[in-house]
């Protein structure tokens, strides 16, 4: 599963690892991403959706409806 958010854009960032000696090696923040699923009364059918912690927290402020439409603009398929 990639883990980028739907709704947010959230994408894993990069840094390193520094040990005690200070050697750098690669390393990978990924965000807080869960599988949810929606019902969306204008489509009469549940959406799943990848998300981010953020962006369940997005949803709850803004409403389902307002989210799904705004993705659909996006051309994103739901």
């Amino acid at each position: 599963m990639a883990a980028v958010c739907q709704v947010t854009g959230a994408k894993p960032g990069f840094g390193h690892n520094i040990s005690h000696s200070h050697r750098r090696t690669k390393r990978r923040f990924d965000p807080n991403v869960q599988k949810k699923t929606y019902f969306v009364p204008s489509l009469g059918r549940k959406v799943t959706l990848t998300l981010s912690a953020k962006g369940i927290k997005v949803i709850d402020a803004r409403g389902i409806e307002s989210v799904v439409s705004e993705l659909q603009a996006k051309g994103v398929k739901l």
